[in-house]
């Protein structure tokens, strides 16, 4: 009796025919997927954005390091996944400053800073390291942060900027929701999609169409070049003598 390594499993595909579902499953198969409201997507404007950076207490470690931390999302809109994985290696500062990250798929990616961000990093980067930690942004014992972390501390600053912050109490904030700022950050400074798409580290371009049409201005600007349609001039009605006669005959 051959092995299994030894049979030309191309012969027994051969043999075997192509695959048919059996009716049942085809008809499964058939049924169409329940259609479900989609929530609109959810960001921050930039003044409710700097109400929570001004939150930290940045005469304490932890409060420069949680605005350093937060500042970062905003801006490069880095997943937290990705963000909690940063070490003091992956900020290259100067010229063409930027962050290295590693995304989705195990694929490395680099996003640039503006100049704010990079003061920030310079200013953190010499402070002195954590029991030698080499995250960039570690926790009290010197290791990494975690995703509940990150969402705890924001949660903390979010609480705090909603005393002053009117517009915030209405909105659920997440870390995801600081990636979705960014992204409509650069929607409004007028960036292609597609450009968009690359710097959040999407896959496919479509992603990045949620955000146009949560971009509420964007459609009131493109309303705004529309020719209006032209009010018609009210006439006064003039009845036919036919209708005159048929009214007096019911009147008589």
């Amino acid at each position: 009796m051959p092995s299994i390594e030894g049979l030309d499993w191309r012969r027994v595909r051969e043999a075997a025919g192509p695959f048919r579902p059996r009716p049942a499953v085809q008809r499964v198969l058939a049924i169409p997927s329940k259609r479900c409201d989609k929530r609109q997507l959810q960001f921050l404007t930039r003044p409710e954005i700097e109400a929570i950076l001004a939150c930290p207490d940045r005469s304490t470690w932890l409060g420069r390091r949680d605005h350093t931390l937060l500042l970062l999302a905003a801006q490069t809109g880095l997943r937290v996944s990705e963000i909690i994985e940063l070490d003091r290696d992956s900020v290259m500062l100067g010229h063409g400053a930027h962050v290295r990250c590693v995304g989705k798929g195990r694929k490395e990616r680099s996003t640039p800073l503006t100049k704010v961000a990079q003061q920030a990093l310079r200013g953190w980067l010499n402070e002195p390291m954590k029991l030698g930690a080499t995250a960039l942004f570690p926790n009290t014992h010197g290791g990494k942060l975690n995703a509940d972390g990150v969402e705890a501390l924001l949660n903390k600053y979010v609480a705090k900027a909603r005393e002053h912050c009117v517009t915030l109490r209405s909105k659920r904030v997440s870390p995801h929701v600081l990636r979705h700022s960014a992204a409509m950050e650069l929607l409004q400074a007028g960036v292609d999609c597609s450009v968009i798409a690359l710097w959040l580290g999407y896959e496919a371009m479509e992603t990045t169409l949620t955000y146009l049409h949560a971009h509420l201005e964007l459609k009131e600007s493109a309303l705004a070049k529309l020719k209006p349609y032209e009010r018609a001039k009210a006439e006064r009605f003039r009845p036919n003598d036919r209708l005159l006669e048929f009214l007096n005959v019911l009147g008589a």
